[in-house]
């Protein structure tokens, strides 16, 4: 019987996956070296095919590269968080908008497809799953957006909205678990807007979408501030 090997090709696209779920995912942290040794040993590369594959991740925001100190994962600090506050609904509208305006047949089907692997995930509780889906849900609507100055935007947007969800998600909490049924209810209602062509629909609808997430990683990264008896007292006029 003849035996298999994978090829170096295959063995650098495991890698680069396996990356992206595990920064997604947050099984690598926010800021985390990346050790290329240990990386190469584990997926069978050598150093500069290995480099090629962190290059490519620098270049989609999974990962920041700095001279003489290889590869991190990329931080989320005050700046970028305010940053992706800030431009998420405007990008997440404009995308939803084109999308509705330009997507084919075969990327609506990938997107019904999806949907249904992101409510398989809400129902068996699986975190991960449910957070990977939902990122490749609104990748598929990026692509849709055939827009070539929006996609690195909506791209970069995705991994920092799926590593902040990873943190606070938890479905045995009745709210949370509430919120994610809702959320669930406006991918189809997308998938029946974009089917439609209905471009205003869209847009609306990525805007909810958005609110819909957004207080709640607001309280979770920028918890209301313990109220001090001195604070109290001035406020009291005492």
């Amino acid at each position: 019987m003849a035996v298999t090997s994978e090829t170096s090709a295959s063995r650098k696209r495991r890698c680069s996956e396996t990356l992206r779920r595990r920064i997604l995912t947050m099984a690598l942290e926010p800021g985390a070296h990346l050790d290329e040794g240990r990386l190469a040993e584990e997926f069978g590369l050598s150093r500069p095919p290995l480099r090629e594959i962190l290059r490519e991740l620098a270049g989609e925001g999974y990962v920041a590269l700095a001279p003489h100190r290889g590869a991190q994962v990329a931080p989320m600090t005050h700046r970028t968080l305010n940053s992706f506050f800030r431009a998420a609904p405007m990008i997440y509208a404009a995308t939803a908008r084109l999308a509705a305006e330009a997507a084919t047949e075969a990327q609506i089907m990938r997107l019904k497809d999806t949907q249904l692997l992101f409510r398989a995930a809400i129902r068996a509780g699986d975190a991960a799953e449910r957070a990977l889906l939902n990122e490749r849900f609104h990748a598929i609507i990026g692509e849709m957006a055939h827009n070539d100055y929006l996609a690195p935007s909506l791209r970069r947007l995705l991994i920092d909205h799926t590593r902040i969800g990873m943190t606070f998600y938890d479905p045995r909490q009745r709210r949370l678990a509430a919120s994610r049924a809702e959320a669930a209810d406006q991918h189809d209602r997308f998938i029946d807007l974009i089917e439609a062509g209905d471009t205003d629909g869209a847009e609306a609808l990525a805007r909810a979408h958005w609110e819909l997430s957004r207080l709640e990683m607001e309280r979770f990264i920028a918890p209301a501030p313990v109220e001090m008896p001195l604070d109290r007292a001035r406020r009291e006029g005492a």
